[in-house]
């Protein structure tokens, strides 16, 4: 839900509160001027008075009025008619022009951010940021999108698997609404060098073990980027035009590893798979007595190790470690199996 949204709700029900209020309280003054005024109402005779004189359906009256009630019955009416026109109007309009409706989505939005954990945050829902949002649902990940256009915010509602805030990415209150300080990553796609850098700055702020992921428009960005926090820094019109000059160069090459790593889920992938919970029984273990290919039949061609060095086409001597990750090539059903191979040993 946006800042703006947020308010926008609260000032609603805040101003219906107000005239309800108001509402019940000419009520209560008609009810008992009744009563006051002529001896022989009743207090249902009196509220029934009420009731029907602001709500001006016209019904005659439970006993004749005298001069003063006649007198009180129009002041009742011109005090409460403003009053019960409005409520009509402004429960009308909720209801007809879908702002109840929308309000009420945006404000179950903001109560499911409130209890995320682990999910990425998306500043950006431009070319860039909306393609990290789409990868990022296909990867099964929770996705928090903050853009500040109202345009954005509509394309984004038609995705249900997204969540969101309208609002400025570069402001503290804003990130704390995407609860940041619960978020494993930050993708700060906004085209302008100067805001990804404050978004970088606040982000880190809030939430020093976040990793970040920043666009970059211009080449002198990179460093002031990563002085500002950012883990990793993209060129996107960069890696363009690498991507087409190896087009030229290696072009079988190139569509392999694109066919590789944009394979949908049921095709052939390349996978991160983390040591964190290996077996006791492969501590200490070489990949070779992994037996991986004829176990589970996906090939790990790459790791990382605990000092943060890849090594491309591991030897099948190296020893394994709690904290490597691993690079394995396979599809949906093998990578399950070597899953469940590192973590149980069977």
């Amino acid at each position: 839900m946006s800042l703006k949204g947020r308010k926008v709700w609260e000032e609603n029900v805040k101003t219906l509160s107000f005239a309800l209020i108001l509402m019940f309280i000419v009520i209560g003054i008609g009810t008992i001027g009744y009563m006051q005024l002529n001896k022989e109402y009743s207090l249902i005779d009196a509220l029934y008075m009420t009731v029907i004189t602001i709500s001006t359906v016209g019904f005659k009256e439970v006993h004749d009025l005298t001069d003063n009630g006649k007198v009180f019955t129009m002041l009742l009416i011109l005090t409460s008619f403003g009053i019960f026109g409005y409520i009509v109007s402004a429960v009308t309009r909720f209801i007809l022009d879908g702002v109840f409706r929308r309000n009420l989505k945006d404000y179950r939005v903001a109560r499911k951010i409130e209890k995320l954990s682990n999910h990425v945050i998306v500043c950006g829902f431009g070319r860039n940021g909306r393609q990290a949002s789409l990868e990022l649902i296909e990867h099964e990940e929770q996705v928090v999108v903050i853009d500040s256009k109202e345009s954005s915010i509509d394309q984004i509602r038609m995705i249900p698997e997204l969540l969101f805030i309208q609002g400025d990415a570069t402001l503290e209150e804003i990130l704390t609404l995407a609860n940041i300080s619960k978020a494993k990553a930050l993708i700060t796609a906004i085209p302008d060098d100067a805001a990804n850098v404050y978004v970088c700055l606040t982000a880190r702020e809030l939430n020093p073990e976040i990793r970040i992921i920043s666009r970059s428009s211009k080449l002198q960005s990179d460093n002031k980027l990563k002085r500002a926090g950012a883990n990793n820094v993209i060129m996107p019109d960069l890696l363009g035009g690498q991507q087409m000059a190896k087009l030229v160069a290696q072009p079988d090459v190139v569509e392999f590893v694109d066919k590789i790593l944009l394979q949908s889920i049921k095709g052939v992938n390349l996978m991160e798979v983390s040591c964190s919970k290996l077996a006791t029984c492969f501590v200490g273990r070489s990949i070779l007595d992994l037996n991986v290919r004829n176990v589970s039949g996906a090939n790990i061609i790459g790791l990382k190790d605990d000092e943060g060095n890849y090594i491309y086409n591991p030897s099948p001597h190296i020893i394994l470690d709690q904290k490597f990750q691993l690079f394995v090539l396979g599809d949906a059903r093998q990578l399950k199996r070597l899953k469940e191979l590192l973590t149980t040993g069977k």
